[in-house]
């Protein structure tokens, strides 16, 4: 197989844009990612497109991928829409790697785009009573604040896991996101704050859960072969998993682990050749949908023991000089959560961090990063591994 690499990332503000479609979005998330390209990377240059979108508010059938890149002059070309819940950004990454590594392409565009606050309330409520879980939990009245509730209470029950635990990665989170100028709630939050706000789905409380955003993410993916045409400082996907499981809680054998995000980061570090990751990678973007699902992640990819996630943010690891830190863009906490385009975003992150674009909250040259993008409760995952290259890659 070839290597890929990310050439160019860019993404939208996240938050709620009453006045946005999605395709003006995908397009001006489009335009970001091309100025953040060395060399120009004109339309007739890209051979496929990969759109994740669940289309909530947006157009949920129909053409919705080629009506997004049709809209940026990209015709005549292979362009799929993706729909694998929270997950589609992180799969259409998957995809375009996939489609550069077989030599089926030499620059594809991936991206996700979401209108999540261009829909009715009962729509809303119908999708987040569904949450991507099965009919029977949410026929029982189950929301998805209340799937990973239930997650939080069994940590908790399992291990000494504490609400103080869930509210100091909030406000690592909004530590971050201040520093984020695309972040949808980008401002700062005391432990106080984090702790006292009022319950959504107890144990989880407002400033435990993602809000509900508005935002597009694009990034452009080369093989080798072109790679040089149009950067000298490329960002190579050294490792990708992906894998699936149960949709429904019900389904699985334990509340207190993702088994998909676990079988994804043996794919992803098997082919990164990451034994230890805290001594191999320098950040993180993981799924942070509710403040539980990142502590869950901490252990599901390795961070840390099973059990041991309320010690790893306790002890500031995840933190800016901390041994890992997680979440440098605010995490979908504090930066927001465009469903199709969330993945994507993770991916926009990493490129910046990887090339010293990323403002105020820039990391001492990080070299190696982690993205990692869950559907639902944990039905879908994907797991990127990206690393910074840093002389010029001969074909």
């Amino acid at each position: 197989m070839r290597d890929a690499y990310v050439i160019g990332a860019g993404q939208t503000d996240f938050g709620s844009f009453p006045n946005e479609s999605y395709r003006s979005m995908f397009r001006e998330a489009f335009d970001a990612t091309r100025e953040s390209v060395d060399s120009t990377v004109d339309t007739d240059d890209i051979d496929e497109a990969f759109v994740g979108m669940v289309g909530i508010g947006g157009r949920q059938i129909g053409l919705a991928g080629p009506g997004a890149t049709s809209h940026l002059g990209l015709n005549g070309i292979s362009t799929v829409r993706l729909e694998n819940a929270c997950a589609s950004g992180g799969f259409a990454v998957r995809q375009a790697v996939q489609a550069v590594r077989s030599g089926m392409a030499d620059v594809v565009l991936a991206g996700g785009i979401e209108l999540m606050n261009d829909m009715s309330s009962d729509a809303a409520k119908y999708w987040f009573g569904v949450s991507g879980e099965m009919e029977w939990e949410r026929m029982a009245g189950t929301t998805f604040s209340g799937v990973f509730a239930q997650m939080a209470s069994a940590h908790m029950a399992e291990y000494e896991t504490t609400r103080e635990h869930l509210s100091q990665i909030s406000v690592k989170s909004h530590a971050y996101g201040a520093d984020n100028p695309h972040a949808q709630l980008g401002f700062e939050c005391s432990l106080d704050q984090a702790m006292s706000a009022p319950d959504v789905a107890a144990p989880l409380n407002l400033y435990h859960c993602c809000p509900m955003s508005d935002g597009a993410a694009t990034a452009l993916i080369v093989s080798e072969d072109v790679v040089d045409q149009y950067t000298d400082q490329p960002v190579r996907v050294a490792g990708v998993g992906a894998s699936s499981g149960g949709i429904g809680l019900f389904e699985r054998d334990t509340y207190t682990s993702i088994p998909a995000t676990k079988e994804a980061r043996e794919k992803a570090y098997a082919e990164a050749d990451i034994e230890n990751p805290v001594e191999s990678l320098d950040f993180a973007e993981v799924h942070d949908c509710f403040s539980i699902a990142e502590l869950i992640a901490y252990e599901d990819l390795g961070f840390c023991a099973p059990g041991e996630g309320g010690t790893f943010i306790a002890e500031g690891h995840p933190e800016p000089d901390g041994d890992l830190p997680v979440n440098t863009s605010g995490g979908l906490k504090s930066k927001g959560h465009p469903i199709g385009a969330t993945g994507t975003g993770q991916v926009v992150e990493a490129f910046k961090q990887l090339t010293g674009r990323a403002g105020d909250r820039q990391l001492d040259s990080p070299r190696r990063g982690l993205c990692h993008n869950m559907g639902g409760s944990g039905g879908a995952v994907t797991v990127h591994v990206l690393e910074r290259v840093d002389s010029e890659v001969s074909a």
